[in-house]
């Protein structure tokens, strides 16, 4: 097979997969200079967007094909740059098993990097038990919708805690910035695929699948981790791990029931609070790191829209490249970063909390990305060694103060406290909403977020959205909204581990793992790092 890169198409008229195959069959054998009889087969392997040129804008395509006398064709090429071998991307397993184990290895949490820590160890035949302290998915959204619209909070399922993670109540991105050489982000595609995900999740540039897909997916990845034998309980919270010589011995959970295991691995959420505690309490090494707090900003999708297309905007545009996005980062006068976090199009600002008395902000979209408004967080940087230095746990504590002040300034119901751009950026308290009406529920308490973050952190957006509007016009439209707080952007610690083993650098047998661990953030990202972690908790089991 050769991959040739950086095939260049108008957007085509018509949206059937035929017509695109044809314009497709058409540039390969024009860029090769083949006959059409050399061809054997093609397909995408990434396709993604130029829209530099918003008069014309271009679908760029990663074909990878195999032809006849590929070799010579090779030679022909040999300085083509867009012309190579395409690289081998299938999964391989380090390792597997087909005895029985005295001791099976624990996952705790059923996120994206719990899961796939569970399906890669199940897939290897070493037949994990899932402990997850929330509930199966379908009764986790029942109880999410008990907050949104009925401002009941279940502590122990929400959006942050239950099967599928925080990343279940999201736009579903799949995309990330990790190096990836062994192509294990491929693995998790293909893996959503199996389990319902649309296929052009292999090769669109920015892939999403949004909240409803997510649901049935995750459903079919559990059916299929227990049918090679994995065990996954529902309603089991880890309340203390078993540690004897700087050796995990096994777990304790809520119920009084203890279960053994000298491979833990600790896939826990960025919100897991309580057991961040419990680990630092018993002694394991544990960091402050970097994350960042700030509103969540909604414009209508339309203004995003017209600013990415330009002359191109049209309602056969957005049929054939869906609702725009943005990404934006400004450097504050300051010293602080701003940036967009989390872009939603066409999606809604949610309640996000896991403790009572508390208002944290999230976004997420639907798959189909069509709802009116489009929304992100614009959040500033903070650091340990700035913000809330002297304690692992400081930037937890941090975070629960802005919040439970979110919970106060939106009206102690749940509502989060909110602020029309333009009064924001005046400083003077909002009383009536304008053109955009806000998309969290339970709803919106207007009043002035002057103190709803640090004055460093306001004067840093103050700064950066009239400077965002240089890129996306009107992104300081007066009546659009900004909703507080957004504060659980990524971990507040780190649950350190060895590079080459990936145990905790001081309690053997205990593999950090995922967001809330410190080593990802998003998606695809803890995904794949809970691949990696179920590879080496592979080989130390057959070590």
């Amino acid at each position: 097979m050769l991959r040739i890169t950086e095939i260049k198409l108008p957007l085509i008229e018509a949206e059937s997969l035929i017509h695109q195959d044809d314009q497709i069959k058409a540039a390969l054998l024009k860029r090769l200079e083949i006959p059409e009889t050399d061809l054997i087969r093609f397909e995408i392997f990434k396709r993604g967007v130029d829209a530099r040129k918003t008069h014309a804008i271009l679908f760029v395509y990663n074909i990878d094909v195999e032809i006849r006398n590929e070799a010579k064709v090779l030679a022909r090429f040999k300085k083509d740059p867009h012309i190579k071998p395409a690289p081998d991307t299938s999964y391989k397993f380090v390792a597997s098993n087909t005895q029985p184990l005295q001791q099976r290895p624990i996952v705790v949490g059923f996120g994206p990097a719990g899961i796939f820590a569970a399906l890669i160890l199940a897939q290897a035949g070493f037949k994990p038990i899932v402990l997850e302290r929330g509930k199966e998915v379908r009764q986790r959204t029942q109880d999410t919708w008990g907050l949104w619209r009925k401002r009941k909070l279940d502590p122990e399922s929400n959006v942050q805690f239950g099967e599928g993670g925080a990343g279940t109540f999201s736009d579903g991105k799949l995309y990330s910035q990790i190096k990836d050489p062994k192509h294990y982000g491929r693995k998790v595609l293909q893996e959503f695929v199996k389990a319902g995900a649309p296929e052009e999740i292999l090769y669109v540039s920015h892939p999403h699948i949004g909240t409803f897909k997510l649901v049935s997916m995750v459903e079919q990845m559990r059916i299929t981790i227990t049918s090679l034998g994995g065990e996954i309980r529902f309603g089991s919270r880890v309340t203390e791990i078993d540690i004897q010589d700087g050796q995990v011995q096994g777990v304790s959970l809520q119920t009084g029931e203890y279960l053994p295991t000298r491979h833990l691995v600790l896939a826990v959420g960025h919100s897991a609070r309580d057991t961040f505690e419990m680990v630092y309490n018993k002694g394991i090494y544990v960091e402050a790191k970097p994350f960042s707090i700030g509103f969540r900003i909604e414009h209508p999708q339309s203004l995003v829209d017209r600013a990415r297309y330009g002359k191109s905007y049209s309602d056969d545009i957005l049929q054939k490249l869906g609702a725009a996005d943005y990404k934006l980062v400004h450097h504050a006068q300051n010293g602080r970063s701003v940036y967009s976090f989390c872009m939603c199009p066409g999606g809604t600002v949610v309640a996000a909390t896991s403790e009572p008395n508390r208002v944290v902000t999230n976004g997420m979209s639907q798959y189909s990305r069509n709802e009116r408004n489009a929304n992100a967080g614009i959040v500033v940087g903070i650091t340990p060694e700035l913000d809330y230095p002297g304690h692992p746990l400081a930037g937890i504590e941090l975070q629960r103060q802005l919040e439970s002040h979110a919970f106060v300034l939106g009206g102690s119901d749940y509502s989060a406290p909110g602020q029309l751009i333009g009064d924001f950026l005046a400083n003077r308290p909002s009383s009536e909403f304008g053109a955009v009406t806000p998309s969290y529920t339970p709803g919106v308490h207007l009043t002035n977020l002057e103190s709803a973050l640090p004055a460093f952190a306001i004067h840093a957006i103050r700064e950066a959205i009239p400077a965002f509007a240089k890129q996306i016009p009107n992104f300081d439209l007066a009546d659009g909204i900004l909703t507080g707080v957004e504060t659980r952007t990524s971990s507040p610690i780190r649950i350190k581990r060895d590079d080459d083993t990936l145990q905790s650098i001081n309690t053997k047998g205990l593999f950090p793992c995922g967001e809330g661990a410190g080593y990802a953030g998003g998606i695809l990202s803890a995904a794949v790092d809970g691949i990696k972690v179920a590879e080496a908790v592979s080989l130390s089991l057959l070590a």
